[in-house]
């Protein structure tokens, strides 16, 4: 008897994702195998994943490179060539399915960026630029690895890669059916998520301004593909002033998340604080020795009576 299933292997990174996990997993039966990489939860994961057969891998960071996703796509035996990367509050629709079983077969790509719909407050993000929202996340895993940004040092950004991107060897496709990118968990974790995550965009921003170079990652190009061109203009973003200010212009007005109605104005504004928790983690790395959490630390007595002045000028 045939099986059929789609020959691609799912990696999942999760901790604590029991009321995300069921969907995702639902969503992922057509697949031929599932991986879930967790980092010891506490909840219901384990049990929910197992119920769905998929299979289960602890993986424990060291606090070096390489964080989750890198490391399973080194150590994890795939049966399969293709490997599709998918988070827990992400699903794959049926018509995006067809067209991934279709779309592995043909030999002149070796990966495929995804598009993704972001729901927020229940509510498809469709302006604001938050899409198209293109992600490499469908290629053939002996040749694709994320970047790496030089970011692990950086404490309570967790263990998984947050934004970095895949660098595959060989030519890159685009899928036409969105995934779709929905958090089951309230606002307590978005805000808790994007703190987390603002540590990690500091230390970016950090090591743009400082000159680090982009040897190991992308690259930055204002005539490459969508992402470089967005990490392009990144280079540029980190030495606007006011960027709090212009992240909620940019996104609500110029991009027209207005139009979005009432969530798109609360992403908006809690788009506008997370710039704001980037500028003051940014301005700490840059005046308390190059380190975040550095409250255990004596810092120069000379900068204390100004201290509350250049937060107010490198957060606006």
């Amino acid at each position: 008897m045939m099986s059929n299933k789609i020959p691609v292997s799912v990696l999942i990174p999760a901790k604590n994702e029991e009321a995300n996990l069921p969907a995702c997993l639902e969503s992922l039966q057509k697949a031929d195998e599932i991986f879930v990489v967790d980092s010891q939860s506490d909840d219901k994961s384990v049990e929910i994943c197992e119920s769905y057969g998929a299979k289960v891998v602890q993986f424990h960071f060291n606090g070096r490179w390489p964080k989750k996703k890198n490391w399973s796509l080194e150590n994890i035996e795939f049966r399969n060539e293709w490997v599709l990367i998918v988070d827990c509050d992400e699903r794959i629709t049926p018509e995006l399915w067809q067209e991934i079983a279709y779309s592995i077969n043909n030999p002149e790509f070796n990966g495929y960026y995804l598009n993704r719909r972001v729901f927020f407050l229940g509510k498809w993000i469709r302006f604001g630029g938050k899409y198209p929202d293109w992600n490499l996340r469908l290629f053939k895993h002996k040749l694709g690895r994320y970047e790496n940004l030089n970011t692990e040092d950086i404490r309570n950004t967790g263990d998984n890669e947050v934004h970095e991107h895949v660098i595959l060897n060989g030519k890159v496709g685009y899928l036409k059916n969105d995934m779709l990118h929905e958090d089951f968990r309230d606002l307590y974790h978005w805000l808790a998520r994007h703190n987390r995550y603002s540590n990690w965009e500091a230390r970016v921003y950090y090591n743009l301004l400082t000159g680090k170079g982009d040897s190991g990652t992308i690259g930055a190009s204002l005539f490459g593909d969508a992402v470089q061109r967005k990490r392009f203009l990144k280079k540029i973003w980190v030495r606007l002033p006011f960027k709090p200010l212009l992240r909620f212009i940019l996104f609500y007005i110029l991009q027209g998340g207005f139009l979005d109605g009432k969530a798109g104005y609360i992403y908006g504004r809690l788009l506008s604080q997370y710039e704001y928790q980037i500028g003051v983690k940014l301005f700490e790395l840059r005046n308390c020795d190059g380190q975040l959490n550095t409250g255990n630390k004596t810092v120069n007595r000379d900068r204390s009576s100004s201290l509350t002045q250049k937060i107010e000028q490198t957060a606006t």
